[in-house]
C-alpha cells in the first residue's frame, strides 16, 4: 500500500476520488446480488416481489410560516409561535402578560 503522507495534495486527490468510485461501484453491486437474493427466495416459495429503489431520501419541504405574535418593545421581532419562545416572550410571560396580547391582527 502506498504511503500517503509522501503524496501531493492533487495524487490524494485523486486517491480519493478513485476510492469513492471503487465503493460506491462496490455497493452497488452488492445491491444488485441481494435484490437478486430477495427475488430467488421469493419465487422459491410461490411469492411475487417488486422492488422499487429510491435514488434519494425524500426532502421534506418546509414553508416558512406567517409570524403570528410581534414584540411591543421591537416591532421587527416576532415569533411564529412554534417551536422555543424567544427571550422577549418568555421574557413578557414571566412577567405575568399573556400571549394573545400580542398576537398580530
Amino acid at each position: 500500500m502506498t504511503d500517503l503522507t509522501t503524496l501531493s495534495e492533487s495524487e490524494l486527490q485523486a486517491v480519493i476520488e478513485n476510492a469513492e468510485k471503487v465503493l460506491k461501484d462496490r455497493q452497488s453491486s452488492k445491491r444488485k446480488e441481494v435484490i437478486a437474493q430477495i427475488k430467488d427466495l421469493a419465487t422459491s416459495i410461490g411469492v411475487g416481489v417488486e422492488i422499487h429503489e429510491l435514488d434519494k431520501k425524500a426532502e421534506r419541504k418546509i414553508g416558512k410560516v406567517a409570524a403570528r405574535y410581534r414584540n411591543p418593545a421591537d416591532a421587527n421581532q416576532t415569533w411564529s409561535g412554534r417551536g422555543l419562545a424567544p427571550k422577549w416572550m418568555q421574557e413578557l410571560l414571566a412577567a405575568g402578560r399573556d400571549k394573545a396580547e400580542f398576537e398580530i391582527a
